[in-house]
């Protein structure tokens, strides 16, 4: 069988999906391919189930859930840390009456957003062109994901909110669900089961072989030395992505349930893991 995992090209994605990638995970009869995107285009090829497995923000999980389950391990939780509003240094210090570029309408980013900001106004950019662009002045901030959040200061802007802290305060400590992987329901059971277990062993691989992992991490860096990729990929791979836990299930429903409670969703979602 031949299954494609897609996820984002980012070093903390590689280093989740080295064991498999590197071989050093058996995949039995299982043939897997990896496809490489930016997480928007992702999100809006889950809603045609393009592939089997796919990294989603839990943004767009949200009106997924007919089509695909939700993994118990390959999450991307910011743990009082997160996707960051930043303004050139001489620019504003509030998201209030101001335009921001935010990486795209489905991911997790933008939804954090709008829930600490329901006034704010948006414009959608691809995410590798948004500090650029608050540098230049083309935008008065933006909305950072991925490495960004770690390189801002040294392109010389400065932090308005950072989510992940923002959400950790308001909810007694919760980290904020950014994205996770999800597997598609037709594969049926044994399939799904199959899959989850070898998934779970390449995040436990790289974790457990973390030096290894990191060197072929480094070739999706855009950029980062081995220091900021090392704590790069330590935020958002590590026990929470191995195992969500009871916090981070707990984090996943109250974002949704908040999202829908102001109506950023189109319906309830109802939270399902595969086993």
């Amino acid at each position: 069988m031949k299954i494609t995992v897609a996820h984002s090209p980012d070093s903390d994605d590689a280093f989740m999906h080295y064991g498999i990638a590197s071989g050093k995970v058996p995949s039995d009869d299982i043939e897997f391919s990896h496809l490489l995107a930016d997480i928007e285009t992702l999100n809006r090829a889950a809603f045609e189930g393009t592939y089997e497995v796919t990294a989603v923000s839990f943004s767009a999980y949200a009106q997924l859930t007919d089509k695909y389950l939700l993994l118990p391990h390959g999450s991307s939780m910011g743990d009082d840390y997160g996707p960051v509003v930043v303004a050139r240094t001489d620019g504003p210090s509030s998201t209030n009456g101001i335009t921001i570029a935010v990486p795209g309408e489905l991911t997790t980013a933008y939804l954090a957003l709008r829930i600490y900001d329901p006034d704010v106004t948006c414009v959608m950019m691809p995410f590798d062109r948004i500090q650029d662009a608050v540098r230049e002045g083309e935008v008065a901030a933006g909305l950072l994901i991925h490495e960004g959040q770690l390189t801002y200061q040294d392109e010389g802007l400065k932090k308005i909110v950072d989510l992940g802290e923002w959400w950790s305060e308001r909810t007694g400590g919760l980290p904020l669900p950014l994205g996770g992987n999800v597997i598609r329901r037709d594969l049926g059971p044994d399939t799904i089961r199959e899959v989850s277990r070898m998934l779970h062993g390449s995040i436990a691989y790289a974790l457990e072989h973390r030096q290894e992992a990191l060197d072929y991490a480094l070739q999706f860096g855009r950029g980062l030395d081995r220091a900021k990729a090392d704590r790069f990929v330590g935020m958002y791979v590590n026990e929470l992505t191995l195992e969500y836990g009871d916090r981070g299930r707990t984090a996943v429903t109250r974002l949704l349930d908040e999202a829908w409670e102001k109506r950023l969703i189109p319906a309830p979602a109802v939270v399902e893991f595969s086993s």
